[in-house]
C-alpha cells in the first residue's frame, strides 16, 4: 500500500526540497508517494478527483487564499482529509490558530529530516502534533471558521478575491465567467457569511491573516 502526501506550497524550490527528504525516509513502514501543489485551487482539484491523500501539508501563505482561510476552506469541503500546516512562521499564535482552525499539526520549516520523518510518521498515524503551549480558544475565531467553510469550492475562490478588493468584473475574468454568475457567488457568500455588503468580506478575511506577535 502506498501513503498519499500532498505537499502544497508555492515555493519550488523548498517543494523540491521537502519531497525529497520525505522520499528518502527509511524508517515508515510503506512507500510514500509526493503530489505537487503550488495553489489551492490544484490542491482542490486533486481531492475532487480520485486522488484520495492520507495527508496534505498544506503551506501558510498559498496564492489564492488569505493566511488560514485555506485550511478552513479544506477542512469544511473535506472534512475526512488530515491537513496539517507548514510555515516559517512558528510562533506560539500561529500555532495555536492552526490548531483552532481543525489542522491535524504544524510542521516548522526549521525541523530537520529527523524530526520531519518523526512527526510526518505521528500524523500519518492520527496522532496530531503541535510543539506550543495550549492557549485559551478563540470563540469568534472559530464562528468565523464555521461560516466560511460552509463555501462551496468555487465560492470561496470568488471570497479570496472579494477579499482582496476585487470588482465583480476582474473576478468575471479571472476565473472565465460571466459577471451574473459572479453576483450570484455574491449574493451566497455574503448569505452565508451572515454579511451585507462585500466590504465586509474583506475585514472578515482580515481575521485569517497571520497573527502579529506582542
Amino acid at each position: 500500500m502506498t501513503i498519499k502526501i500532498i505537499i502544497a506550497d508555492d515555493h519550488p524550490l523548498f517543494r523540491s526540497a521537502l519531497i525529497q527528504t520525505i522520499n528518502n525516509f527509511s524508517n515508515l513502514p510503506q512507500k510514500i508517494e509526493c503530489i505537487s501543489c503550488n495553489t489551492i485551487k490544484e490542491v482542490h482539484s486533486y481531492l475532487e478527483s480520485d486522488v484520495d491523500p492520507d495527508l496534505v501539508l498544506l503551506d501558510l501563505h498559498m496564492p489564492g487564499t488569505n493566511g488560514f482561510a485555506g485550511l478552513v476552506n479544506l477542512r469544511g469541503y473535506f472534512p475526512e482529509v488530515p491537513v496539517a500546516m507548514i510555515s516559517g512562521d512558528d510562533s506560539q499564535k500561529v500555532i495555536s490558530h492552526a490548531e483552532q482552525l481543525g489542522a491535524i499539526g504544524f510542521l516548522s520549516k526549521s525541523l530537520d529530516a529527523n524530526e520531519l520523518e518523526k512527526v510526518i510518521g505521528d500524523l500519518l498515524q492520527g496522532k496530531p502534533w503541535f510543539d506550543k503551549t495550549i492557549s485559551e480558544e478563540d470563540a469568534e475565531l472559530k464562528d468565523i471558521a464555521r461560516r466560511v467553510a460552509s463555501l462551496t469550492p468555487h465560492q470561496f475562490r470568488v471570497f479570496s478575491m472579494l477579499s482582496q478588493g476585487m470588482l465583480n468584473k476582474q473576478i468575471a475574468f479571472e476565473l472565465d465567467i460571466t459577471e451574473t454568475t459572479v453576483k450570484s457567488h455574491v449574493t451566497a457568500i455574503l448569505r452565508k457569511l451572515g454579511l451585507r455588503k462585500r466590504t465586509e468580506v474583506i475585514l472578515l478575511s482580515q481575521k485569517f491573516e497571520t497573527p502579529v506577535n506582542d
